[in-house]
């Protein structure tokens, strides 16, 4: 009664273009490792894993787990009942209960000790992963339909059509204007008056109107070239930046706190980044650049000498703020669990994906886009690509723990050298000062003992005073026999204590409240370890594998890094190389900022020119600034 859709009959066609293939034909009970790996690795690797190897016992692959740790392999192959790993399951011991909510994670499900108990069973067999790409870099998800739409296309430049008008035309976008304006029988509008003119430009470039005194100067100037020496003036002001990017900041999402319900806590260093942001548009730093150190500025250049960190250096550390500028709650450990980072990668995707690319990404989470030919695997593969720097299952905390030393957090204590040095003389500053006060009061205080220990040797018998006193000045490698006898048995009555001096001297004691009050307001001069609010490639990521459904229980196949196909025109994998010079990290997200600035990327040119055309005319040359793709306006 229901015919195939079109949909349908377009899917069946590209299945069959494709191969037809019905994948490995294999028993349906059959256990892969590519099923197991994912459970352990979301609920064993944080003590057995990449950072941190209780026991000396790596759960990550097949072959660490079957290699074992120090009480032996981990798995015996074809003998669940003998298998060390099950036995501490089935025991309750792995993970340990009091451990669960330090780091955030739960028990095995009974479904998924199932699942593990037949893979040993059946042997624990070495599957071998498919490959992730076609061979002749074609991706078959998607037809050529779906690649010509307009903005999936490499830009090329437009022929400028032939127009004539009672006005001047200056640039070649009014003769496209005044094109379209004559298929209308029209014309372009009288030109605006100087005074219209000054107060747009100040709005557009500055964000405030100009001053009585401005327009004046400018209405003044009557000599040719007299506009653009005014947006040249403008486009030097520092106002510039803070306009310009005060709207990249609100593209990326740009706050002081978290935002998290009942629980907004406040971003200590987040305004290195707007700073970075301002100075980056008074330089009119290269737009290709400032996504280049936005999306990977940790791997441009090693940052891992203190000593050494440059100006250069350190603002591609505080541009990476960009990828940690989403609500993040995950410092509390019942908001901690896996579900929720990974809500904080799917807003930071949706950041990248809609502000650099105009696209809505996020929305292929789940399942396959409605409208865009963007498959789900596309969006893993571009979540494989920052999890060396933010993996769900090795995870930093977003704010600085108390007392933590600086490694379990998203803090980077790589700041400029001067700045650096100077923090470390002011705490020697406040120290020196302190041990000044604390020496006022060991004054003091070595006197009222001094006095106190005569009054208490006055009181022993004539004959014992001077050998006891004798006691107190002399070394106890100079003492004679007598004088250690004498020592060891009147030691603890002539000892005197600082408690002591307190309760029963009353000038004493205000003198040292008094000090200390001091102490405690030098101390509070000291400011705190300057930082840089980054994100950073740590290394060793863990497997990427597509959610069914988007549910972290139901791991599918395995992905590797990769970019949308759709915008992907030249049909290559992604190619990952480490720089030159030495930057730490996989590779993998400079890989992907060397992609996105491509001269003929298809999308990031054009999502940054509409934007700007956006704020200078009020509505975009495509009206939905976020969305290029087929939902959005053409």
């Amino acid at each position: 009664k229901k015919p195939l859709t079109g949909q349908e009959i377009k899917l069946l066609r590209r299945w069959i273009l494709s191969g037809a293939s019905l994948g490995p034909a294999a028993p349906s009970d059959k256990v892969s490792q590519w099923s197991v790996l994912p459970v352990l690795q979301l609920r064993c690797t944080v003590c057995h894993g990449t950072r941190v190897r209780q026991a000396e016992l790596d759960l990550r692959t097949r072959e660490s787990i079957v290699r074992g740790g120090k009480s032996g392999p981990a798995i015996v192959p074809g003998k669940p009942a003998e298998s060390l790993l099950l036995k501490r399951v089935h025991a309750g011991e792995m993970p340990p209960k009091l451990k669960l909510v330090e780091f955030s994670i739960k028990p095995m499900e009974k479904a998924e000790i199932e699942l593990v108990t037949r893979w040993i069973e059946q042997g624990a067999v070495a599957d071998v992963i498919s490959p992730d790409h076609s061979p002749d870099g074609m991706d078959p998800l998607l037809s050529a339909e779906d690649r010509e739409f307009w903005s999936f296309q490499p830009p090329r430049r437009a022929r400028i059509p032939r127009a004539r008008s009672s006005q001047t035309l200056y640039t070649p976008v009014d003769h496209f204007i005044v094109s379209a304006l004559q298929q209308k029988q029209l014309d372009l509008s009288p030109p605006a008056s100087r005074q219209t003119l000054v107060r747009r430009a100040f709005l557009d470039l500055l964000g405030i109107p100009p001053t009585p005194g401005e327009v004046s100067q400018f209405l003044s100037d009557e000599a040719p070239g007299a506009y653009q020496r005014l947006v040249d003036r403008l486009l030097a002001s520092p106002l510039y930046g803070e306009r310009w990017g005060g709207l990249w900041l609100d593209v990326a999402g740009y706050a002081d706190s978290e935002g998290i319900q009942h629980s907004d806590s406040v971003r200590p260093f987040a305004y290195r980044y707007r700073d970075y942001v301002i100075r980056s548009w008074n330089a009119d730093k290269p737009y290709s650049r400032f996504l280049m150190e936005q999306l990977a500025g940790d791997e441009l250049a090693d940052y891992t000498n203190p000593d050494n960190i440059s100006a250069e250096v350190h603002d591609n550390l505080v541009a990476t703020g960009f990828l940690r500028l989403v609500p993040d709650a995950t410092y509390f450990g019942i908001t901690n669990f896996v579900p929720d980072r990974l809500d904080i990668i799917d807003d930071m995707i949706e950041v990248v994906s809609s502000s650099m690319m105009g696209l809505t990404i996020k929305c292929a989470r789940c399942h396959s886009h409605k409208f865009d030919p963007i498959p789900q695997r596309d969006y893993y593969r571009l979540a494989a690509i920052f999890k060396g720097a933010i993996d769900e299952n090795d995870w930093l905390k977003p704010t600085r723990q108390s007392g933590s030393p600086g490694e379990l957090d998203r803090y980077l204590a790589s700041i400029l050298t001067a700045e650096r040095k100077a923090w470390e003389a002011d705490l020697e500053r406040i120290e020196q000062e302190v041990k000044q006060l604390e020496q006022k009061i060991a004054g003091m205080e070595q006197e009222l003992v001094a006095a106190e220990q005569q009054r208490r040797i006055e009181k022993l018998p004539v004959s014992l005073r001077e050998d006891v006193a004798r006691t107190l000045v002399t070394p106890a490698a100079e003492q004679s026999e007598v004088l250690r006898y004498l020592a060891e048995k009147f030691g603890d009555q002539l000892k005197v204590t600082r408690d002591e001096l307190l309760k029963a001297n009353t000038d004493f004691k205000k003198f040292h409240d008094e000090v200390q009050q001091s102490i405690k307001a030098v101390r509070e001069q000291a400011k705190p370890e300057p930082l840089i609010r980054a994100l950073w490639d740590r290394g060793e990521p863990s497997p990427t594998y597509i959610l069914r459904r988007g549910n972290y229980l139901t791991p599918g196949r395995r992905v590797e890094p990769g970019v949308p196909s759709a915008v992907n025109h030249r049909g290559s994998p992604l190619e990952i190389q480490k720089t030159s010079d030495g930057a730490p990290g996989t590779g993998r997200r400079l890989a992907l900022a060397r992609w996105l600035t491509q001269p003929d990327h298809p999308t990031t040119a054009r999502v940054i020119v509409n934007r700007i055309w956006h704020q200078h005319f009020e509505q975009g040359i495509v009206a939905t600034l976020d969305n290029l793709g087929h939902a959005g306006a053409r």
